[in-house]
C-alpha cells in the first residue's frame, strides 16, 4: 500500500486550517491515504479538549483523515519533546508511513532541520551556550532559544525559528525522526493564518484558540469550521458534551493539592528547584484555577508548563509514568476509520504481526504481559472518566470500555 501521508494533530477541533493542511499536505506528496496521530481528551499545553477524542475522530475523517489514532495521555501531555517524540515514534511503528507533515510559522524544512541536528547532537559549545543561559534564570526553552541564536550567529531565519510554537514542535518531531533514524519524510506547511492563540479571524480560518473562545462565547463558528465539523459541534452542545477548558476541574485539582504532601508535588514532572513548595503555598491560599496559575507561573516557568502540571495533578501522572513512556513504543490505539482506514489497519498489521494494536480497550487489557502499555493505558482510561465529569449531561465513566471505534462508511 503505497502513498501514505502521517500528521499529528489535536484537531481541538477540526477547523478550516486543519481542512488546508491536510489537502496541500496530500497534493504536494502525492499521498492517496492519511493516518493522523491525534491528542486525546486533554492536550499538550496543559488544557482540556472542546470535545472528546471519539467526536474528534468523526470530525477528522469526516473531513478526509482515513485513520485517526489515540496519542496516549502520557506523551499528550508532556513536553513539545515527549509528545514528539510519542507521535514519532507511534507513526514509525506502523512500517507503512512514508511522509509526515506538520504546520510551522516559517514553513521551510531546511533551516528547520538544521536547528534540529544542532539539539539532537548537542555539541559542546551549544551545551555550555544553554547551560550559561539558564544560570541566569531563564526557562529551558528561553534558554535554548538564545542559545540557538548565539550558535548560529546573527542569521534571522535561525534566530526567529524557536520563537513560535508550531516551529518548536515541528523542530522536535525531526529530532525524533532523527533519533528513531526514521525513513519517514518530513515535510512542513507555512501557517499563513492566525497564531495557534491568536483571537483574530483570517479568509474564514482562525486558530482553534479563537474557535474554543468563540464557542465558549456561545458564539457562531459556521464560517471558520468545515460542515461536518459545524454539526457535530452543533450537536455536542446541545447535548451538554462540552469540556471548555481546565476552570472545569480546578476545585478538583486544588483539592488534590491540598492533599497531597510536598513530597508527592515534588514526584510530579516538570516540579523542580523547589517549586513544590511554590504550588503547595498558593494552592492553599486560592480557591480559582487563575489565582492558582497566576501565582505559580514566573519568567522560569510557563503558563503552559504549570497547566501541564496541574493536569498531571489531576490524572495522577507521575515522573516514573513520563520516564516509562520514553523506554517503550506506544500502542496503536484505533479511535475511527473509514473504508481506506480500515485498509491501512490491514497494511500496518500485515507489516508489524507482532504490533499491538488496539480496537478492544478490554481485549488489551485481559490479555497477558504489556504491563507497561497497560499501565500507560489505564492513564487514557482515568483520563476520560476524569473527562466526561464536565459534561452536563450523561457524565458516565468508562466509555473507552464502551465506546465503539467510529466508523464512517
Amino acid at each position: 500500500m503505497d502513498g501514505i501521508l502521517g500528521i499529528v494533530s489535536e484537531y481541538n477541533p477540526f477547523h478550516n486550517g486543519h481542512l488546508h493542511h491536510l489537502e496541500l499536505s496530500k497534493k504536494l506528496t502525492k499521498t492517496d491515504f492519511s493516518v493522523a496521530v491525534m491528542s486525546g481528551n486533554f492536550i499538550q499545553r496543559g488544557d482540556t479538549s472542546i470535545v472528546d477524542k471519539w467526536t474528534k475522530a468523526e470530525m477528522a475523517i469526516k473531513n478526509g483523515v482515513d485513520l485517526v489514532l489515540e496519542l496516549p495521555t502520557v506523551y499528550a501531555l508532556s513536553s513539545a519533546e515527549n509528545f514528539a517524540d510519542g507521535a514519532i515514534k507511534l507513526l514509525n511503528s506502523l512500517g507503512v508511513v512514508d511522509y509526515v507533515s506538520f504546520g510551522s510559522e516559517i514553513g521551510e524544512i531546511n533551516a528547520m532541520n538544521d536547528i534540529a541536528d544542532i539539539l539532537y547532537n548537542e555539541p559542546k559549545e551549544f551545551s555550555a551556550l544553554i547551560k550559561a543561559q539558564l544560570r541566569s534564570g531563564l526557562s529551558y526553552p528561553k534558554a535554548r532559544e538564545i542559545a540557538i541564536s548565539q550558535f548560529f550567529g546573527s542569521s534571522k531565519k535561525y534566530t526567529e525559528i524557536l520563537t513560535n510554537p508550531n516551529n518548536i514542535l515541528g523542530v522536535e518531531y525531526l529530532k525524533a525522526l532523527k533519533r528513531q533514524k526514521s525513513n519517514i519524510t518530513p515535510l512542513t506547511i507555512k501557517r499563513d493564518y492566525s497564531d495557534y492563540n491568536s483571537t483574530n479571524v483570517k479568509k474564514g480560518i482562525a486558530s482553534a484558540t479563537a474557535i474554543r473562545t468563540m464557542i465558549k462565547a456561545k458564539k457562531n463558528v459556521h464560517y471558520v469550521v468545515p460542515l461536518e465539523t459545524y454539526e457535530i459541534l452543533e450537536n455536542r452542545i446541545q447535548d451538554g458534551k462540552i469540556v471548555k477548558d481546565i476552570s472545569v476541574f480546578e476545585k478538583q485539582i486544588i483539592y488534590t493539592l491540598r492533599k497531597m504532601s510536598l513530597a508527592e508535588i515534588k514526584s510530579l514532572p516538570d516540579v523542580s528547584e523547589g517549586l513544590e513548595n511554590k504550588i503547595k503555598e498558593v494552592a492553599n491560599q486560592c480557591t480559582n484555577i487563575k489565582d492558582l496559575i497566576n501565582g505559580i507561573k514566573s519568567k522560569r516557568y510557563t503558563q503552559s508548563r504549570i497547566q501541564r502540571i496541574l493536569l498531571y495533578v489531576l490524572l495522577g501522572i507521575t515522573e516514573k509514568d513520563i520516564s516509562s513512556s520514553k523506554k517503550v513504543t506506544p500502542y496503536i490505539r484505533v479511535l475511527g476509520f473509514n473504508k481506506h482506514g480500515k485498509r491501512i489497519i490491514s497494511a500496518i498489521a500485515a507489516a508489524n504481526p507482532k504490533l499491538n494494536i488496539i480496537v478492544s480497550v478490554k481485549k488489551f487489557m485481559d490479555s497477558p504481559g504489556n504491563s507497561n502499555l497497560k499501565s500507560m493505558l489505564e492513564k487514557d482510561i482515568l483520563a476520560t472518566n476524569i473527562y466526561t465529569m464536565g459534561f452536563k449531561k450523561d457524565p458516565i465513566a468508562n466509555l473507552d470500555y464502551t465506546k465503539k471505534v467510529v466508523e464512517i462508511k
